[in-house]
């Protein structure tokens, strides 16, 4: 195969993954209680977004959509008037290697699952850590 060949083969791929991807996200977001893209510097006030929302009680988790301008360490607050979760997520390229190219995947390490025991109102504060340029969306969903 030639190269025009790959490439075309590697677009196709990437689009049929990226539907079956946009299929299953539907399906999963009637489980979304929160979700914010921070691609926009004017979300932050003082360098930090905060936000209030409702959350019954329930076992969750946090979804992250990162890329490599994502900050680096992204500190997560959620408080209620009895709940408190507080923790820093540190983003992690994983390297990935094709015949043609090496290219890599982000991912945001930390403690990722919440349980929450009574219905609360809370306050998220999301602290990129002075990376108010990178983008991030955040999901938080509960888990069936």
């Amino acid at each position: 195969m030639n190269k025009k060949s790959i490439g075309i083969l590697i677009i196709l791929i990437v689009a049929i993954l990226g539907v079956s991807i946009s299929m299953n996200s539907e399906e999963k977001d009637d489980n979304v209680i929160f979700h914010i893209t921070l691609a926009d510097p004017k979300l932050y006030t003082n360098g930090v977004y905060t936000d209030k929302f409702s959350i019954d009680p329930g076992t969750y988790f946090f979804r992250f959509v990162p890329n490599g301008s994502s900050p680096e360490i992204l500190s997560i607050k959620l408080s209620g008037q009895n709940y408190s979760f507080i923790e820093n997520f540190n983003l992690k390229g994983i390297p990935h290697e094709s015949e043609t190219s090496k290219y890599f995947t982000w991912e945001y390490e930390g403690v990722k699952n919440i349980t929450i025991d009574s219905m609360e109102e809370v306050t998220i504060t999301i602290n990129p850590n002075g990376n108010v340029m990178g983008s991030v969306s955040i999901d938080i969903i509960k888990k069936k």
